[in-house]
């Protein structure tokens, strides 16, 4: 029997299911905000307070286990490109011509959100419906972060 076991297939296979939440929980930390359907949003809600929960923890194992959920790919750098941000007056800008956002994701997740919610918890993310999608007439929702 399937009593209590709750799965989130949607029509997706394995990989595909997994590699949509990663990039929606990605969104999700970098905007802060997504709009997507309501059961797409309550399942990426369970993981979004989930690596809240890690990043208020900021251990080594924490940080990959975030890293691990969230896909992250480090893109090396050519040597040009690792010259042209050591050579650079302003590090941050050059950093964000070169680097993809996945480490700036990792970096406000452990950085600016955990501190957000370092009195919390738990219930760091809300959704707020809003109205049906156009097209498919799917009900759609906003699901964000909670403000301090």
């Amino acid at each position: 029997m399937r009593h209590g076991k709750h799965t989130f297939k949607i029509g997706r296979t394995s990989a595909h299911r997994r590699s949509l939440i990663a990039n929606m929980l990605k969104s999700l930390i970098e905007h802060e905000r997504v709009v997507t359907s309501v059961a797409k949003a309550k399942e990426l809600k369970r993981h979004a307070d989930h690596l809240i929960t890690l990043g208020k923890k900021n251990t080594l194992a924490s940080r990959r286990s975030a890293i691990g959920e969230l896909m992250v790919r480090y893109n090396t750098l050519t040597p040009k490109e690792a010259k042209m941000v050591k050579k650079a007056e302003d590090k941050e800008k050059a950093m964000d011509l070169v680097y993809n956002t996945d480490r700036k994701v990792i970096n406000k997740l452990f950085g600016e959100l955990s501190q957000r919610f370092v009195a919390r918890n738990g219930g760091y993310t809300r959704i707020v419906r809003v109205e049906n999608r156009i097209g498919d007439n799917a009900p759609s929702c906003i699901l964000e972060y909670l403000p301090n």
